[in-house]
């Protein structure tokens, strides 16, 4: 089973969209996908209760139940705050991490703290451990956007997408769908932004 870790140490920077997201691209796939929700908040797990059952299914692991039901990928939803002990532990379990970040002074701060210490961590030094970053919410043509790209830019790491602003993950969110479960024509410019994070998904890095 790969493990792909969403992780950001800053609230509400898109961790479980894009977490319930990944897991409906990969079984929109044919994959057998799990999701584990560590965030307090639990929004993918009430996620998964709303998912209707004549979409691909989506599993949800339980840590406490013991051993998991077999699945080819395992999603984690990282709670916010996640560092030290904790990140050590869920840095061995992943393949891939994803970072989101969305174009706000106080979370590209975070960000950059985080990438500080995750780039150190002995997985991805050692390189056990992929690390991808994803802007989020971007509105085109703003200040916020133009100093997140710059950020983003700079980094030694693979960018993986630019999602913008836009409504469409929230109303599917309601629906226990992802963007994946949607007819094209109503998400298929978001679906191009994806594009490129697809592929780094299923690629061998």
């Amino acid at each position: 089973m790969k493990a792909i870790l969403i992780a950001n140490p800053k609230g509400g920077s898109g961790k479980t969209t894009l977490a319930v997201n990944v897991a409906g691209y990969l079984a929109s796939r044919g994959h057998s996908a799990n999701l584990l929700d560590l965030d307090r908040q639990k929004s993918a797990s009430q996620w998964l209760v709303n998912r209707p059952s004549d979409l691909p299914r989506i599993g949800q692991f339980h840590t406490e139940s013991g051993k998991p039901a077999a699945a080819d990928w395992l999603i984690v939803d990282s709670p916010a705050g996640l560092h030290g002990k904790n990140l050590e532990h869920a840095l061995k379990l992943a393949h891939k991490v994803i970072v989101p970040v969305t174009p706000s002074l106080f979370d590209i701060q975070a960000t950059r703290d985080f990438l500080d210490i995750l780039l150190n961590e002995k997985a991805v030094r050692k390189g056990q451990t992929f690390v991808g970053i994803v802007g989020v919410r971007m509105a085109p043509y703003t200040r916020a956007a133009t100093t997140l790209e710059q950020f983003i830019t700079r980094l030694d790491l693979p960018v993986l997408a630019y999602l913008r602003e836009t409504q469409i993950y929230v109303n599917a969110a309601f629906e226990g769908k992802s963007l994946f479960d949607l007819p094209h024509h109503l998400a298929g410019r978001e679906l191009g932004q994806w594009a490129y994070l697809q592929r780094w998904l299923e690629g061998s890095k």
